[in-house]
């Protein structure tokens, strides 16, 4: 600011003499005794030039540095690395199965362009999309944190975010310093091993022992065509059908394959199939009053109802419909009798046979009336869902393995460390300066580290000077 006045005054200094110069008549005769004072007066404005046109020449020269250091500091925001590119999963409802990803094991996006010369600005990477059926849930598998619940169509989540491109010593110029030596590394993406489940999303889910009706009826209230068979454990997999009541209701029905006894600790198909009732608004439990296979129709209600209330979830208070099955054999009506005075009359039984349709139509009536005042229940809430690289714990914490070494670890040791050019030498002095000023120091010195310890962060051993 200065200098700028400076070469104002300079300027205005050079502008005196001319204008007075300007002012002063023509030269006089040599013989006019006057040219004396003339030329003294000439002489006089002429050096009150010289100064003027310095000081105003230096004005410039600051001027012209200034607009210099400008475009040097626009041109240094410039020339960095491009952004990595992220792996995205998608859903989409025109799949059904996980199949594609059997074979495909790992999963990994491009790196981002190195900047170029000319402080030319690096290309980003594209991001890599993986498609999924709905009802897609991704888990980070070290953790078994949840990454993502996919439950809509074209729902996308970002698993893993790609890592920030590197900058060039450009962008740490400053005016004192225009060429500095310094560069800073990209930031690495984020590398994770994945478990994926998917899970049905069903209005209504049919549970049961094996072989009590459930894929018959599920063929028969939908178009729906699960493989039907007289012995236990027909059904491997879940089937699905929409259900069409009276052509004024729809819903989604989900025949899920046999429930046994320890179902929720994993015995039999267990686990496998019973994550597939947590979305299901309403629970129609299926019990087959014949008697058949010479089980008790109490015990297997009760059986079925603990592996509920032992699963997660809470899946025993979803609102549930009891249904008995077989009817229409010749000793249902006996044991539902003896059933109803076990359960007591104030749980309704609904009486069906799914082989004659009978009792059928009465049943959908009831999913109906009861779906119509059942809100849908989140498998997840906001707070179990979460980025991959988010941290619930501290940015970094000090080790003590032995006398006179330190390690600092941490989240923050992850990301400072791949960023660094640890051959040159102002990169490593400004991973000092970012330790310095995340506390690294004063937690060091906190936790007893004394001058000429040696500190370990990642694979590097410093010594410490206080």
């Amino acid at each position: 600011m200065r200098k700028r006045i400076m070469g104002l005054a300079g300027g205005a200094l050079l502008l005196l003499p001319l204008l007075a110069l300007a002012d002063t008549p023509a030269a006089p005769p040599p013989a006019d005794p006057g040219v004396t004072s003339w030329m003294l007066t000439s002489t006089a404005l002429v050096l009150l030039m010289v100064p003027g046109l310095a000081m105003f020449y230096g004005g410039l020269v600051r001027t012209k540095n200034v607009l210099g250091t400008m475009m040097h500091s626009f041109a240094a925001m410039a020339i960095v690395g491009g952004k990595g590119g992220s792996v995205v999963f998608r859903a989409d409802e025109g799949l059904s199965t996980l199949l594609d990803l059997r074979y495909r094991k790992v999963i990994q996006a491009d790196d981002g362009e190195k900047g170029k010369t000319k402080n030319m600005h690096g290309r980003d990477a594209e991001d890599i999309y993986v498609t999924v059926p709905v009802g897609t849930i991704v888990y980070e598998e070290r953790t078994n944190r949840v990454l993502c619940d996919l439950t809509k169509h074209m729902e996308t989540a970002v698993v893993a975010p790609g890592g920030r491109g590197g900058r060039g010593n450009w962008n740490f110029a400053t005016s004192r310093n225009q060429a500095p030596e310094i560069q800073e590394n990209g930031l690495p993406g984020l590398t994770l091993d994945l478990r994926i489940e998917l899970k049905l999303l069903a209005d209504v889910g049919l549970i049961g022992f094996p072989s009590v009706g459930k894929s018959t009826l599920i063929s028969v209230v939908s178009e729906s065509k699960p493989k039907i068979a007289d012995y236990p454990f027909t059904t491997l997999v879940p089937n699905l059908g929409v259900v069409d009541v009276d052509g004024i209701k729809s819903f989604v029905m989900a025949d899920m394959p046999g429930i046994i006894e320890g179902a929720s600790r994993g015995v039999g198909l267990g686990l496998r199939f019973l994550k597939h009732i947590e979305r299901t608004r309403v629970i129609v439990h299926i019990i087959d009053m014949s008697a058949a296979h010479g089980r008790d129709p109490y015990e297997d209600y009760l059986v079925i109802n603990r592996e509920l209330a032992e699963y997660k979830f809470k899946l025993a208070q979803r609102p549930q419909i009891l249904v008995a099955n077989k009817m229409d054999m010749p000793e249902a009506a006996e044991n539902l009798r003896i059933f109803q005075s076990k359960v007591g009359p104030d749980i309704e039984i609904i009486p069906i046979s799914a082989l004659t349709k009978k009792g059928v139509h009465e049943l959908l009536l009831k999913i109906v009336e009861l779906l119509d005042k059942t809100p849908f229940f989140d498998v997840y809430d906001d707070l179990d869902i979460g980025a991959a690289n988010a941290s619930a714990g501290p940015d970094f914490e000090i080790a003590h393995p032995s006398d006179k070494l330190w390690e600092v670890v941490g989240p923050l040791v992850g990301r400072l460390i791949p960023m660094t050019n640890f051959s040159i030498e102002d990169s490593v002095k400004l991973l000092a300066k970012r330790l310095r000023r995340a506390g690294v120091d004063d937690a060091l010195r906190k936790a007893g580290v004394k001058p000429g310890d040696t500190v370990r962060i990642a694979d590097y051993e410093f010594e410490f000077i206080d």
